[in-house]
């Protein structure tokens, strides 16, 4: 894998991350109603950062902690999110967790695999997937345990940045869609919404 600094050696990612692979309940236990937890499947579900809560699942059987690095598994590979609570995954989604759980350097490591889910998106010969095997295998550089300490120092507040403007937009977008058909049709005025909207941020 080239030349590295010295102290880092040679792996594979299961001999760094703690990694989960979903797997989807019976149909029957899905729900939009919010009873369960957040079950996630796939690309669907996936944002910007955090995926975002569409169907809930009563007799989940895999999980992810808050903080993990969620990527998907089929159809695409290699999209990826972060749990940002306890949530259930599907057969399309695994959830990876550094052995310090670290989230930032989860993620980002993550990330950092982009050109080798994208070798088994390409691969599938219906629709690209990667399996446990496949996914615990592959080769990576690994650095000392203090470097990826001090990478989690200067990165993870970056990322509860992140956390907090995500929550503040989608605040601020429920409001916008409970406050925007009321005043459009005169059933409030324009200083009853700036109230609202100062309350929330």
């Amino acid at each position: 894998m080239g030349e590295r600094p010295k102290g880092w050696h040679v792996g594979a990612v299961s001999d760094e991350f703690d990694l989960t692979m979903g797997q989807s309940p019976p149909g029957e236990t899905y729900n939009e109603s919010g009873e369960g937890v957040p079950f996630y499947q796939g690309r669907a579900d996936f944002g910007f950062r955090y995926p975002t809560r569409r169907v809930y699942c009563t007799a989940a059987t895999r999980f992810a902690a808050p903080g993990d690095a969620l990527i998907t598994v089929r159809a695409p590979v290699g999209d990826i999110n972060m749990a940002r609570e306890v949530c259930a995954v599907g057969r399309g989604v695994a959830a990876a967790r550094h052995k310090t759980a670290s989230r930032s350097y989860s993620f980002q490591f993550m990330r950092s695999l982009g050109p080798v889910f994208v070798r088994f998106e390409a691969e599938g010969t219906v629709f690209g997937s990667i399996g446990k095997d496949d996914f615990h295998s592959i080769p990576c550089v690994i650095p000392p345990r203090k470097v990826i300490e001090q990478f989690e120092k200067h990165v993870s507040p970056l990322d509860s940045r992140v956390e907090v403007n995500e929550r503040d937009s989608a605040a601020l977008a429920a409001l916008r869609d409970t406050l925007l058909p009321r005043l459009l049709s005169g059933e409030i005025r324009l200083k009853d919404v700036e109230r609202q909207v100062d309350a929330v941020l």
